[in-house]
């Protein structure tokens, strides 16, 4: 990659199908059309943030070290920003994971962590709810059959 190349949104944007595919993550724009029919989640995941900031959307699946290797790969250009642009996304490279003590291990904030815990523990609730009415339901039945 040229140390120098820089591209805008608007440039980036043009790039949005599957033989012509910029993402940008982390202000970096990177050319993923060679990968698109080899990502692991599949080509709709790539193409539905083809043209655009795919930052959380990268962060949020939690990719491995291989992928972020993979990903430096794929490096085109410098981000430039120009005024009317979207915010940028936190650079995890700018504060460690230590320095944020609302972060659970998955990723998320805390909040989100325990509503995901307490919907978890919802369903798992519901299901022995609906397991022992299916075991009472059927003792009572085979009582009244005797």
């Amino acid at each position: 990659m040229s140390e120098t190349q820089e591209m805008t949104f608007s440039d980036v944007a043009e790039h949005n199908s599957k033989k012509d595919l910029f993402i940008v993550v982390h202000d970096k724009v990177y050319d993923a059309t060679a990968f698109v029919d080899e990502h692991p989640g599949g080509e709709e995941v790539l193409l539905d943030v083809g043209g655009q900031d795919a930052t959380e959307a990268f962060e949020d699946v939690g990719h491995s070290d291989e992928a972020r290797q993979i990903l430096e790969g794929m490096e085109k250009a410098k981000l430039k920003r120009v005024p009317g642009d979207p915010e940028p996304h936190a650079d995890p490279s700018s504060a460690s994971k230590a320095d944020s003590p609302a972060t659970s291990p998955s990723g998320g904030s805390g909040a989100d962590s325990s509503m995901g815990l307490a919907f978890y523990a919802l369903v798992l609730l519901g299901g022995g709810l609906a397991f022992g009415a299916y075991k009472y339901l059927q003792a009572k039945s085979a009582s009244e059959t005797k």
